[in-house]
């Protein structure tokens, strides 16, 4: 995980710790969508604690069984399975997000592109096997791409032009994320998720926020910086997160370039704050496809709050570029 707490409830001022009332914590972990999930919840007594956490477990599960490619009777694979250029008609909930998904693509132009599952089984990230050969990995570009894809969302209609698959990988978690915290947005206590290595936290009572590291790009057991959260949710993607190893010795990254169809795998990571939990995945994805050099001035020109880190792979030394919107929010 490129993200980790290093610490529980952190109190900024003593008569803010002081004058807090009694809480009790609640802390659980739970592997959902094929990865861990950290549930801290706070209430006033251990049965409202529970109570919390188990609701916010239920909404993740819910959204798995929604969007999980590993399902055959998710709504995802059942649009995946359709016959080429047949309507399928999606719940509300699926097609206000598959909308909102088609927005983040034409926004990036095509940089964060969900319709990457030939690619994924091009090269073998499910099982790292082998990588493919020109004419396999033509073919599964050429079966790839969410503007093959037809979204009516005011009939919560879609349809595929050709035989892509659409992956929620690279929103997903995000997507879960985010119908947690509307969920609970209304309701008291403090409570934090840390999701395969994306946060999101309840808005901080007065005088505290969650401490959060960000991990090294290459050595990722090795926190770099710390910021301390108090709303919103902080999405990371890096190099190393995830590495597959291919033809028995080749390691390659997990992310897709759409544009090329080939993995990205740069020795450097994009962390992205944002309100909303599914933003912050989308983003942190498709700064890190975009690379080091684009990223930053695309992110600049569009109040991201996006940190950069990049490592020596020789020396491991890191340096590190923030935008406005993040220095301002974290930095100073």
């Amino acid at each position: 995980m490129m993200l980790f707490t290093s610490g529980i409830f952190l109190c900024l001022t003593v008569a803010a710790c002081e004058s807090s009332p009694p809480t009790v914590r609640v802390e659980r972990t739970v592997v959902l969508m094929g990865t861990t999930a950290r549930f801290v919840t706070e209430g006033p007594d251990r049965e409202t604690s529970v109570r919390q956490l188990e609701r916010m477990v239920r909404v993740i599960e819910k959204t798995e069984a929604s969007l999980s490619t590993w399902r055959n009777t998710s709504v995802l694979s059942a649009l995946n399975q359709q016959p080429i250029g047949t309507s399928i008609t999606l719940p509300d909930d699926v097609c206000a997000l598959l909308d909102r998904v088609a927005s983040w693509h034409r926004e990036t132009k095509g940089v964060f592109d969900p319709a990457v599952g030939r690619l994924i089984d091009a090269w073998a990230l499910h099982d790292g096997s082998s990588s493919p050969d020109p004419a396999t990995l033509a073919e599964a570009k050429a079966l790839s791409g969410f503007h093959h894809v037809t979204l009516d969302a005011e009939r919560c209609a879609a349809s595929r032009r050709v035989d892509l698959r659409i992956d929620a990988g690279g929103f997903g978690k995000g997507a879960a994320l985010e119908r947690v915290r509307l969920s609970e947005s209304s309701r008291p206590g403090a409570w934090f998720i840390n999701f395969g290595g994306q946060v999101v936290v309840s808005s901080a009572s007065a005088g505290s926020a969650w401490p959060v590291a960000i991990a090294h790009p290459i050595f990722r057991e090795t926190p770099v910086i710390e910021i301390f959260l108090e709303e919103g949710s902080v999405a990371t993607t890096g190099g190393s997160e995830r590495d597959i190893v291919i033809d028995a010795n080749t390691r390659i990254g997990h992310v897709i370039d759409p544009r090329t169809g080939s993995t990205v795998s740069y020795p450097s990571s994009v962390t992205v704050w944002h309100q909303d939990a599914l933003v912050a995945d989308i983003l942190s994805t498709a700064l890190y496809v975009m690379g080091p050099d684009d990223a930053l001035p695309w992110a600049e020109a569009r109040g991201i709050a996006a940190y950069f880190l990049k490592a020596n792979v020789e020396t491991g030394e890191t340096a590190h570029e923030a935008t406005l919107a993040f220095t301002t929010k974290f930095l100073r």
